[in-house]
């Protein structure tokens, strides 16, 4: 197993490190993600996305020249024994030390007929901040990618009626001194994907009863981003760089060309200040 996990670790830093590894590192400088002194929990779901980043944090660690903690998070759900054995298989092949606590959330979600997955995304937060602080933790870790991102703007101008898109850091509003980082926020999807299937690979879906039974009837979950990653897909077609394009436009917005914006103080009118 230690000369499998070597190459595994040597396809991050050399196969892949234009595309993953350097990425990775980029965002955490340019967006000042990682400082001195944290302690940080890498959350875990069992995806491709969590597992990656928690192998990241732990090759991070090991080059970092500046001292900080991970703390390598599992919230359960209430998955399957099935998918709560491979996601610790996949943690011990990967060798990284989970922590493990339980939570109800498939059980409350499960009872609910509107926008399950919009429930279960907001208790997983919660529960996560609740024990990353119990744990010492200042900051959370999340497995949020450039393709997430690239929808999340999509999705909330087409569907939101709003033009938003997704930060890579955040202070919490509920937890206070802690704070959400998005170190993979500049790692295609496409590359993760990659890198799953160049090491053979095989990890958790969203793993929860709600997309199961979807899946099982023939059906599809959370429509809206996957029209929308059609969509993106279809554009890539006549313009490749379509996505460098959103992203960057993210990162170069001019508020003066709009006749509305919203702020933390609330609505504005371009006429305030015409």
């Amino acid at each position: 197993m230690g000369t499998d996990l070597q190459r595994l670790e040597r396809s991050i830093t050399k196969t892949y490190r234009k595309k993953i590894w350097a990425k990775f590192i980029s965002a955490i400088k340019e967006y000042e993600l990682i400082s001195e002194g944290d302690r940080i929990a890498v959350c875990i779901s069992g995806g491709k996305d969590s597992m990656l980043l928690a192998k990241l944090f732990k090759l991070l660690i090991r080059y970092s020249d500046f001292p900080f903690e991970a703390e390598y998070l599992v919230m359960d759900p209430g998955y399957s024994p099935e998918n709560r054995a491979k996601l610790e298989s996949n943690a011990r092949l990967l060798e990284i030390p989970i922590t493990v606590f339980e939570t109800d959330i498939f059980e409350i979600t499960d009872r609910t007929e509107k926008y399950p997955c919009y429930l279960c995304a907001r208790m997983r937060r919660g529960h996560l901040y609740k024990k990353a602080k119990e744990l010492g933790c200042n900051k959370i870790a999340l497995g949020h990618h450039f393709s997430d991102v690239i929808e999340t703007t999509v999705m909330s101008m087409f569907y939101g009626s709003q033009l938003q898109g997704m930060m890579p850091k955040l202070k919490s509003k509920n937890y206070e001194g802690m704070e959400l980082i998005r170190p993979m926020y500049k790692i295609h999807e496409d590359s993760i994907i990659a890198w799953q299937n160049y090491n053979e690979l095989s990890f958790l879906r969203c793993a929860c009863r709600f997309t199961e039974h979807i899946e099982e009837s023939g059906g599809v979950g959370d429509s809206k981003r996957l029209e929308t990653k059609e969509l993106i897909r279809e554009l890539k077609k006549t313009n490749p760089n379509i996505e460098k394009s959103i992203f960057n436009s993210l990162h170069n917005v001019n508020v003066d060309t709009f006749p509305a914006i919203k702020t933390g103080d609330g609505h504005h009118s371009f006429l305030e200040k015409y």
